[in-house]
């Protein structure tokens, strides 16, 4: 069988940099043949994370940061081993998320920037890019779009799952045995947790989850973060940087918390908003894949084991996919619908009125 070649772009809501993947469709399961990391630098992290919200000029911004997106994917592709498997030639096409600088649904839009034009033409390779804006368009939330991804890679015929994404906002996938696949976005993944880190620490991160270990949750404080109302709306639903950023912690804050136990409260957070959404709209539960920046976080990952169990909860390295890795593959995958003109959208997951082949193709040099 010929082989089928995507390259996969993401740079997710953690502002930390973008994954490259080059996966083989040929086969039964995806196969990634290379990949590369290319990290942001402070000044673009910080010019990113300013365009969440509204701001001076910020038309100009966004399309200079847009551009500057685009040469950070390009160079992200060109550091691809392609000469291993037939060259660029060979690639079809590149799926590029783009940045989510607003996510405003209830209004009628999404806007991811990376000016996919611009990386079309840099790389020479077809490019396939704005794959939230179509299923706003029908109605829809425009996330999250990778449950018809988990559903193709992680789904058993006998065996109730849920698939775990702990991005800079965490989303699952319900994968009911033989029933309908659905999803939605359960809260803050490691937004919060990154710009605590970062703002107390002067990390990107917090490296394992160590200065949250050192910490101690806050049960007060902890209930006041869980009381905010999009932990009780029923999905679909999907939410960003909007809402769970650090303006919206500190009017939670009492202002005498001590930072390291300010973090250890927000692993609490993901945890627990995670173990509830599961407990609540997957019933009878039998796995939980992990995957995500998220899974570096060991603290993290040792509560959410404790929060789900007995169900057991395991990343996705155990089915061939590096749990950094799954969401980049992820919109390779969603290139390969948009070519073959294949629907990839879950109603039940976004809301929109039907499914809709999702993403506007840019095609590479050579048309």
């Amino acid at each position: 069988m010929s082989r089928a070649l995507y390259v996969g772009l993401m740079s997710g809501t953690s502002l930390d940099g973008v994954d490259a993947v080059l996966v083989d469709f040929s086969g039964a399961r995806p196969r990634v043949l290379a990949s590369s990391r290319v990290p942001y630098d402070a000044a673009l992290r910080a010019e990113l994370a300013a365009l969440v919200a509204p701001g001076e000029n910020e038309l100009e911004r966004a399309a200079l940061a847009a551009n500057a997106l685009a040469r950070i994917y390009a160079r992200a592709v060109e550091a691809l081993d392609f000469a291993a498997h037939g060259g660029k030639a060979a690639v079809r096409a590149v799926g590029c998320h783009g940045q989510t600088v607003r996510h405003r649904p209830e209004r009628g839009y999404t806007i991811q920037i990376g000016n996919a034009a611009l990386l079309a033409e840099l790389t020479g390779i077809t490019v396939v890019a704005d794959f939230r804006s179509r299923d706003v368009a029908a109605g829809g939330q425009g996330a999250p779009l990778v449950p018809a991804f988990h559903a193709a890679v992680f789904a058993s015929p006998t065996e109730p799952r849920v698939v775990l994404n702990l991005g800079g906002i965490a989303n699952l996938t319900w994968l009911p045995a033989g029933g309908a696949v659905s999803g939605f976005d359960t809260g803050p993944g490691n937004c919060l947790l990154d710009a605590w880190a970062e703002r107390h620490l002067g990390t990107a991160h917090d490296e394992g989850g160590a200065w949250a270990a050192a910490g101690t949750a806050i049960a007060p404080l902890l209930a006041r973060l869980l009381a905010e109302p999009y932990f009780g709306r029923p999905p679909p639903k999907s939410t960003g940087r909007e809402l769970f950023d650090l303006r919206w912690l500190a009017e939670k804050l009492s202002g005498k918390e001590e930072p390291p136990d300010v973090q250890a409260t927000l692993v609490e957070l993901t945890a627990r908003s995670v173990a509830q959404a599961i407990a609540a709209h997957c019933p009878r539960v039998a796995r939980v894949i992990a995957c995500g920046g998220g899974t570096k976080n060991a603290t993290l990952l040792r509560r959410l084991e404790a929060l789900v169990a007995p169900v057991p909860l395991e990343t996705s390295d155990a089915y061939g996919l590096a749990p950094q890795l799954v969401e980049a593959t992820a919109f390779a995958w969603l290139a390969r619908e948009a070519i073959e003109g294949r629907a990839a959208s879950l109603p039940a997951a976004t809301g929109a009125r039907a499914p809709r082949v999702l993403g506007a193709v840019y095609p590479g040099k050579a048309g």
